[in-house]
């Protein structure tokens, strides 16, 4: 049975240690506007993401939890393109998105910069491997 389309469950996220300093010490780093993000293309089939906020610009948690929930949700709508094309070309990826702006960002500003992110790194995926599909 598939999975629902837009949804983010616990398979979703990287949740393993090994998988986190794994992707910082062997992923790729890009930097996109007010985010840094690190990627690995994985041996497993799938898409993973982990996000985070610093505590340098946001004292107070509840910020720093608004801003991770509204990068998810930003995240959770726009990846299944991403993600069709991993499951087609059988790879997978571990994506860690760090949030590195001084305020609370809106909606409707991260939505389209989470799009951006997601773009970008598919056109890397597709020059890493060569392929144009």
């Amino acid at each position: 049975m598939p999975a629902p389309q837009f949804t983010l469950g616990r398979n979703e996220r990287i949740k393993s240690r090994k998988k986190l300093e794994e992707l910082f010490q062997r992923g790729q780093q890009l930097q996109l506007g007010s985010y840094r993000i690190y990627w690995l293309s994985s041996p497993e089939t799938g898409l993973q993401v982990g996000v985070s906020a610093g505590k340098r610009h946001f004292k107070r948690a509840v910020d720093r939890n608004r801003i991770k929930r509204l990068i998810r949700e930003a995240w959770r709508l726009q990846k299944n393109h991403l993600r069709t094309w991993l499951q087609n070309n059988e790879q997978g990826l571990l994506v860690f998105i760090i949030y590195t702006g001084k305020e609370i960002p809106l909606y409707e500003k991260v939505y389209p910069q989470i799009g951006k992110v997601i773009e970008k790194l598919q056109a890397k995926l597709l020059e890493k491997s060569g392929t144009l599909s």
